[in-house]
């Protein structure tokens, strides 16, 4: 009887062995893979640290010499004379500014653009639309930046006989129009994966197919639209090359779109091209308009996850 029993465990042995070395092999593979993905996600949490490390370290050089208050509330911004100013206000200004106008454009006609591609247009035409407004997003800022001087401004002058060579009001425009394509892709992306039973549910109860696209996709969608204005704030600050090309590199401390003004970016190209010393104050200055920039996009994105947040719990 021991015998015999003695066998049929040799024999079960034998049978689950391979499965169990396979097992085992195919383990250590997803251990494997979930290591690489791990160092992938954890290498791009430690560039995001790295930068900030190397703004915060630059900066303190800077602070040292410029006073928190002077930067932060000073309506000069001349690090680069001999007569230094060193107010943040100025560059702060110019980048708010031409955000401004050129979320005026893009929001109203990229959520317009998404509520059409989602609601409205054929797969025939949604098809052909959304990879011609992507297209947009390839074509080189430098590009942007030449149309808004040699094409946009001169046709703003024709309305505006004051406007100077140099102004906000075109770069923004221009910026509006290149970040359409980003608000128009994210938002039609959420607003088509709100479940059709919401639509059909709405039809039933009578609502015309325009109804149904404001007051039930829309709102479901809300958390995807607020995540594409976002990207599209963010695309908005840290945009350079048209801003230093329409804009100006001027820095002027007004809100007024028809007036020409630096933004931070454009600063930081303007000092990161010459030939300052590395340690100098004016080289250092650009790690702290950086810093500023870096705040700037964080804060915005914080009060899109709030929003995004409280919109997801509500729907």
């Amino acid at each position: 009887m021991n015998i015999a029993t003695t066998m049929r465990h040799n024999s079960s042995a034998e049978t689950i062995s391979p499965r169990l070395a396979k097992n085992v092999r195919r383990n250590i593979k997803e251990r494997i893979i979930e290591l690489i993905l791990m160092l992938a996600a954890l290498s791009a949490v430690f560039t995001t640290f790295a930068i900030v490390a190397i703004l915060l370290y630059e900066s303190f050089g800077f602070f040292k010499t410029v006073s928190l208050l002077e930067f932060f509330t000073g309506r000069e911004w001349t690090p680069l004379f001999e007569d230094a100013h060193y107010g943040i206000l100025p560059l702060v200004a110019g980048t708010l500014t031409t955000s401004a106008v050129a979320l005026a454009l893009a929001v109203p006609v990229g959520t317009i653009g998404a509520i059409y591609l989602s609601e409205f247009a054929s797969h025939k035409t949604r098809e052909i639309t959304k990879p011609i407004l992507e297209l947009l997003v390839g074509v080189p800022t430098i590009a942007f930046g030449y149309f808004a001087l040699l094409f946009v401004t001169p046709l703003l002058q024709k309305i505006y006989p004051d406007l100077p060579g140099f102004n906000m009001l075109s770069a923004g425009l221009v910026m509006g129009v290149m970040i359409i394509p980003y608000i128009a892709s994210v938002a039609e992306d959420a607003m088509r994966a709100v479940p059709m039973s919401m639509r059909e549910g709405s039809y039933a109860m009578g609502a015309t197919r325009f109804q149904t696209a404001l007051r039930v996709v829309t709102p479901a969608a809300t958390s995807g639209i607020v995540a594409a204005y976002i990207l599209a704030i963010s695309r908005a600050v840290g945009e350079t090359m048209v801003v230093a090309v329409a804009a100006g590199q001027q820095p002027n401390l007004t809100f007024d779109p028809t007036e020409g003004a630096a933004t931070i970016t454009a600063y930081i190209v303007q000092v990161a091209m010459g030939d300052l010393p590395h340690a100098s104050i004016g080289y250092q200055s650009i790690f702290a308009a950086g810093l500023v920039l870096f705040g700037l996009t964080l804060g915005f994105n914080i009060i899109g996850h709030v929003v995004r947040k409280k919109y997801r719990e509500q729907y």
